[in-house]
């Protein structure tokens, strides 16, 4: 819940023949700036996306907003099960599965976020965690709703603090839950694009996004600074 409508003409037009040959890049705004963000990056080579979406297809949800209306606004994407509405708005995992589906339905890209709270790490559960945030979707729909979405992992620990997983920890839960999914399916498991997120910095990136298992990055405050994340674009580029 960060920027203003003249954030949307900030980014559209520094992102503007900016982007890197091979990199796939989307944003995704608060509600009220979907519609203009759609027309602002047009012809920018990048696409849009939602920050999180409901998991019925309509009704008496005063407040609520649809994966068909998110589709209606021009959406690619759209962000579910983020450690905020895990954890701040009691959205558990089978809450997070049942809109993954919702979005795949209506013809939307998910992209599932998991992660571990600084106790959990220290505890020595992340893997316990991820896994089983993971599993929620395939043993709602089966390993084949992975196919074409997107896992991002995001250590709530680092999250909007400044703290980074080092790039060999990252890669280990990465490696870790495309191992997970190719015990289901290699195919699947070889075509699911993982992300890493949780402080990534264009002074970051790089080693990031060098490592085997981590395709990319969903981008929190930097995602705010054009410079900042078009150097990230470039670094995964």
């Amino acid at each position: 819940m960060n920027g203003r409508l003249a954030l949307v003409d900030e980014l559209a037009g520094a992102l503007r023949g900016a982007m890197p040959e091979g990199v796939e890049a989307a944003l995704c705004p608060p509600y009220p700036y979907l519609p203009a963000l759609e027309k602002a990056l047009d012809g920018a080579g990048v696409v849009l996306g939602a920050q999180d979406v409901c998991d019925h297809e309509d009704g008496a949800f005063t407040g609520e907003v649809s994966a068909e209306m998110l589709k209606e606004l021009g959406c690619v994407y759209v962000i579910v099960g983020h450690s905020e509405r895990r954890e701040l708005y009691g959205e558990d995992d089978d809450r997070v599965a049942s809109k993954f589906l919702r979005a795949q339905q209506a013809g939307l890209t998910p992209i599932l976020c998991v992660g571990e709270t600084l106790r959990e790490r220290e505890a020595e559960q992340t893997e316990q965690v991820v896994v089983r945030q993971l599993m929620a979707v395939v043993e709602a729909a089966g390993v084949e709703a992975l196919a074409g979405a997107v896992v991002a992992y995001e250590p709530v620990w680092a999250i909007g603090t400044g703290l980074t997983a080092s790039p060999e920890q990252a890669q280990d839960v990465h490696a870790r839950l495309r191992a997970v999914v190719a015990d289901q399916d290699a195919g699947v498991a070889a075509g699911l694009r993982l992300l890493y997120g949780g402080s990534v910095k264009a002074d970051n990136a790089a080693p990031l996004f060098a490592q085997p298992d981590i395709d990319g990055g969903l981008i929190g405050g930097a995602s705010l600074k054009a410079e900042q994340f078009i150097a990230i674009c470039r670094a995964a580029g």
